[in-house]
């Protein structure tokens, strides 16, 4: 028997019904195309619920009313994990957080009209729709107030420089979507924040539903967004990637004393 025999005989058994069988590994069976890519599509709607449900999910920004940093039709991922374990929303933290009802227009709380992009949202591989994005302002015991004679906002009593981040578009002061820069909000009740759009002539955040004076149908503290109805914080710009950039808490809330 020569080597070659050798070698041929080693890579063959008999089985117990007497018949050969190849140990090789060339006569082992693959999946076909279609079948692997349905799993791995499997897998990956699986990992992808999971990540959802447990640590990040993807939004889309529904409206002008954080610009100029976020655009609309921007692509952000929150960071769920945010307030697990006690944790809470910050002073300068941009949040999403789930319509307290009435706060979204029809259009905007749509979400993706297409069958496949509403069917992908669900899962945690599109955008969702039905929530705000907004600045949180103020936190529970805060009182919030417009405006010093430079038409800075004042948080317990200490101005804030948000030149960094807030558009004003010609208006007076850093908070006029009451028609007024002349008003006080707080103190923020425990469990709840209060929040504000960056483009404030073009935001309906707390500040729109803030009770005037004048009114007499008003609910108070309608402005104030309950903490439980926050999905987590906003940490990066996805998309598109010329407006790509991580997200930071602005330094202007570092000063700003506890109630």
């Amino acid at each position: 028997m020569t080597s070659e025999d050798r070698d041929h005989t080693s890579l063959v058994d008999i089985d117990e019904t007497g018949s050969r069988s190849s140990r090789s590994g060339h006569g082992k069976a693959h999946l076909p195309v279609w079948q692997e890519t349905l799993l791995l599509l499997g897998i990956a709607v699986v990992l992808a619920v999971l990540i959802k449900a447990l640590f990040v999910q993807a939004f889309y920004i529904p409206s002008e009313s954080m610009e100029p940093g976020l655009v609309k039709n921007d692509r952000i991922l929150v960071e769920k994990t945010s307030y697990w374990f006690g944790g809470t929303p910050q002073r300068g933290d941009v949040v999403v957080f789930e319509d307290p009802g009435g706060w979204l227009t029809a259009d905007e709380a749509a979400g993706p009209a297409n069958p496949v992009t509403s069917l992908l949202s669900r899962v945690g591989l599109y955008p969702a729709g039905g929530h705000l994005v907004k600045r949180v302002i103020g936190v529970a015991g805060d009182t919030i107030a417009c405006c010093d004679d430079r038409g800075r906002i004042s948080v317990n009593g200490t101005p804030l420089n948000e030149k960094a981040y807030a558009r004003l578009d010609g208006a007076d002061c850093y908070g006029p979507m009451t028609s007024t820069c002349d008003w006080t909000a707080g103190p923020v009740p425990e469990g709840h924040v209060f929040v504000m759009g960056d483009n404030r002539l073009h935001s309906a955040d707390s500040t729109v539903h803030m009770c005037r004076p004048d009114e007499t149908d008003c609910v108070p503290g309608e402005e104030f967004v309950p903490t439980d109805l926050v999905v987590g914080k906003v940490f990066v710009l996805l998309w598109p990637h010329d407006h790509f950039r991580w997200m930071h808490r602005p330094d202007s809330f570092a000063d700003v004393p506890d109630e």
